[in-house]
């Protein structure tokens, strides 16, 4: 079940499922929701598994104009301080990466392991270079227009579902398998909010970067993506484990930008192991 949960200046929908370690996981989008990354449920039985919706995000209030970098990481903070955790260890997907990225610089000493699951340390990838990946694998020029205007938050709200229709099958690499996935892991739940995606497009993640930045980043991270992810594609992945001290890398073969739906007992392997090994022992 989820809970509605009074954080800060907003009602954060907040789902805890599981025992052990604790792993918060944000999701990506933004305008997506905590089931994105229902398939993580598979680690319930080792972790306490702490999903959530941003605020502005699915089921969480707040406006999409109060998403600064700011309140996403001290609503991710104040959501851990309300559970009890002293520390725990983040999982970001795509943007939900962009927000772990910021939530392990601006807060330190509250987090204890890293994964970065299919993002980047700055927004170019998505909103520069995923339209050209999309016209060079052959699906359109004209869709490659819609990934652009879709990363830009160049549509209004009532474009949304007609744009994810035209461009969506891009995300995974087995497009029809991929879908059916990721709804049998929960994505039927999910509330989209296109307002959220069109103020990041518009505003948050426009110019945003952390890579000078990432060396600052202490704890165990693995970076992981799908091979054949077409919003932040291998070299990108390769640039950010690069840049974290020590960070691991993982690419999953036969996977998108989705890889915890298509290739999900290679993704929980990774991950578990990962964890396992450099989870705090006192």
């Amino acid at each position: 079940m989820t809970m509605a949960m009074p954080i800060r200046d907003v009602s954060l929908n907040v789902r805890v499922v599981g025992s052990g370690y604790p792993l918060v996981l944000m999701h990506g989008g933004p305008s997506a929701d905590l089931w994105t990354l229902s398939a993580f449920r598979h680690l319930a039985g080792q972790f306490t598994l702490i999903f959530y919706d941003h605020r502005g995000n699915g089921r969480s209030t707040g406006a999409a104009e109060s998403m600064t970098w700011e309140n996403l990481t001290a609503d991710a903070d104040a959501l851990r301080a309300r559970l009890g955790f002293a520390r725990w260890a983040v999982l970001g997907h795509s943007f939900g990466g962009h927000v772990a990225l910021e939530y392990a610089l601006r807060y330190p000493d509250r987090l204890s392991q890293l994964v970065l699951l299919d993002t980047g340390g700055d927004s170019r990838w998505a909103r520069e270079n995923a339209s050209q990946v999309f016209a060079e694998r052959g699906l359109g020029e004209e869709n490659a227009g819609l990934v652009r205007r879709w990363f830009h938050g160049d549509f209004e709200a009532n474009e949304y579902r007609r744009i994810f229709m035209r461009i969506g099958k891009a995300y995974n690499y087995r497009p029809l398998l991929g879908a059916a996935r990721i709804l049998l892991h929960g994505a039927w739940r999910s509330k989209s909010r296109p307002d959220a995606l069109i103020f990041a497009g518009r505003r948050l993640l426009d110019g945003w970067t952390v890579m000078d930045r990432l060396g600052e980043i202490t704890v165990p991270t693995l970076v992981i993506a799908g091979r054949q992810d077409f919003v932040f594609p291998p070299q990108s992945q390769r640039a950010l484990a690069d840049a974290i001290p020590g960070a691991q890398l993982r690419i999953i073969d036969r996977a998108g930008h989705n890889p915890h739906d298509e290739q999900t007992d290679a993704v929980m392997t990774a991950v578990r192991q990962f964890l396992t090994a450099t989870t705090p022992t006192a």
